[in-house]
């Protein structure tokens, strides 16, 4: 059956998260028999329970009558109304809600479904269009774009370049690699990055947006961390707060990350109106929007004091389990790395001893139990890097540390 299939998915292996997670599982037996029981630093998936009061928002709506009705892909007026005032009150963005945001199934399905919109879908490998994308970077980014029939050219995030490569450059790479520029379409940018957890300056959002408006390419803004931060002075912004944004760029935001909703699948997309547009007519053919009383309880907590207080609350817990973590990692021997103001990703190099990243993370696994993602995942830049994300309780936390001790994972050993 598989011949019937289109290239584009035959060409495609599985997510790496759950490749990493199939892998732990079969291990499982043989790692808790020798009290060595999985711990998983891999996905990027909070394990606290949402806010009390948005459940209980849910609960009050599921018994409204009417509510189990379809809604749209766009999203209820209610919501929309929301998001515009969250906006606005989070960043000083201003947003016509019947024009400039769409409710989205989890900004993953939205920068999927967008890409499909943007791109002209070819099997022919010359004529097909290009989408820059950051390196290391979200590992969807390169098989959404292909997926779509186009393909991927990477900018590199480096500590050189302090995680914000100058764009200018990475064009006349593009140029110099024999790149066409006629097939560029789109800028993906994402801050407070996945997996380094580095966040940009304002200087560089406006060299962003001067880029893309010099060459005329649609700038994509994933923000889906910005509200994951641990310093008030260094809080992470929206593309749309600079001036110009709009004409050029839509950004991303998800439900998932700041209130521990992962598996209820709820976002945003919000900037220009056209590229909303778009997408909106997409989506049309392909689903009937948020079951209606998600939208109720997540409207309500965007702007609710129950939602500021979970959030600032969540940020503190975090940044404790950072700091148990990279003080362990440090007493391994770990020399000094980038410790991010932001997300819950913790980005490091692998010991020297070993050839690869991918090495160092299975014998992680097989050896403790300890379940990292190797940094080639995330791009050509990532190799020699690992990624943990420190979602797991500080108990966890400490008992990693302490298998890796125990299990010799010391960095010069």
């Amino acid at each position: 059956m598989r011949e019937l299939f289109n290239d584009y998915v035959n060409s495609m292996t599985t997510y790496i998260m759950f490749k990493i997670k199939a892998a732990a599982n079969k291990l499982r037996p043989e790692l808790e028999a020798k009290g060595r029981a999985p711990i998983f630093l891999s996905m990027g998936a909070p394990t606290a329970n949402p806010p009390k009061a948005l459940l209980d928002k849910l609960k009050e709506a599921l018994d409204t009558d009417g509510i189990h009705t379809y809604s749209t892909p766009r999203g209820e007026k209610f919501f929309l109304e929301a998001i515009a005032q969250y906006m606005k009150r989070r960043f000083g963005v201003e947003l016509d809600a019947t024009k400039e945001i769409a409710s989205l199934i989890g900004s993953k399905e939205g920068l999927a479904n967008f890409l499909r919109a943007l791109i002209n879908p070819t099997t022919e490998d010359s004529e097909k269009e290009v989408v820059f994308v950051p390196d290391p970077g979200y590992a969807s980014y390169s098989q959404m774009v292909e997926i779509a029939g186009g393909k991927t050219f990477s900018v590199p995030l480096t500590a050189e370049n302090n995680y914000m490569p100058d764009l200018n450059e990475v064009w006349e790479d593009y140029l110099n690699k024999d790149g066409n520029p006629n097939k560029v379409k789109a800028v993906i940018i994402n801050y407070p990055n996945n997996p380094l957890g580095a966040t940009a300056t304002r200087d560089y959002y406006k060299h962003v947006i001067s880029f893309c408006k010099k060459h005329h390419l649609v700038l994509m803004s994933d923000a889906a961390y910005a509200d994951l931060y641990f310093d008030e002075n260094e809080r992470p912004f929206s593309i749309l707060e600079f001036e110009g944004a709009k004409d050029i760029a839509v950004e991303f935001f998800s439900f998932s990350k700041p209130y521990a909703m992962t598996g209820a699948r709820l976002g945003w997309i919000c900037g220009n109106k056209d590229a909303i547009d778009e997408l909106c007519v997409l989506k049309s053919t392909i689903d009937n929007g948020i079951y209606k009383p998600l939208q109720v309880a997540c409207a309500y907590i965007l702007n609710a004091p129950e939602g500021d207080e979970y959030t600032v609350e969540a940020n503190k817990e975090l940044k404790r389990k950072q700091d148990i973590f990279v003080e362990g990692i440090k007493e391994l021997g770990w020399p000094d790395f980038y410790v991010p103001n932001a997300t819950f990703y913790l980005w490091m190099p692998i010991p020297p001893r070993y050839k690869s990243s991918k090495e160092f993370t299975d014998d992680l696994m097989k050896k403790s139990g300890i379940i990292a993602v190797p940094g080639h995942a995330y791009g050509t830049y990532g190799e020699g890097f690992f990624r943990v994300s420190i979602v797991c309780s500080e108990e966890k936390i400490r008992e990693c540390i302490s298998r890796m001790k125990e299990d010799g994972f010391y960095y010069n050993s």
